[in-house]
């Protein structure tokens, strides 16, 4: 079976054959093509994991701030467990950080609708654009009235 083929019906085998491939130092037999396409499909991958980190942050943080009298305990560890998992993901990228605000502004608009969906206010309640400071999103003292 070509590398190609190999790649297209079982990708798992794919991936070991091309790791030991680099352990054993035959880098003229690796496929480069297909390498380069998962290297950056993951690097989509951590994107996505920062954008949908934000989202759920950033709707609890608008339900927090919105609808006061409905706050749970629930809320409270979502908006902690995002944050922590938005640093985790930082601390093992780094580099990741200077997608934030790209991805925050993106995911700030799912957010509003999410939000609006769960508190049964309108879009229209929430701001336009996140009024949020980035600092104070990720900060574990913030909690929006």
């Amino acid at each position: 079976m070509s590398v190609t083929t190999l790649h297209e019906a079982d990708r798992f085998e794919w991936l070991e054959q091309q790791v030991g491939l680099l352990k054993s130092g035959a880098l003229g037999a690796l496929d480069i093509t297909h390498l380069i396409q998962e290297l950056e499909a993951e690097m989509g991958n951590e994107r996505r994991e920062l954008f949908r980190r934000l989202r759920v942050l950033m709707a609890h943080l608008l339900k927090w701030q919105f609808q006061p009298e409905a706050r749970s305990n629930s809320w409270k560890g979502t908006i902690r467990t995002q944050r922590n998992d938005i640093a985790r993901l930082f601390k093992e990228n780094p580099s990741l950080r200077r997608f934030l605000a790209e991805e925050l502004t993106d995911a700030y608009r799912e957010a509003v609708e999410w939000a609006a969906d769960e508190t049964g206010l309108g879009d229209e309640t929430f701001p336009t654009v996140c009024h949020y400071a980035i600092d104070d999103i990720l900060s574990r003292d913030f909690w929006p009235d």
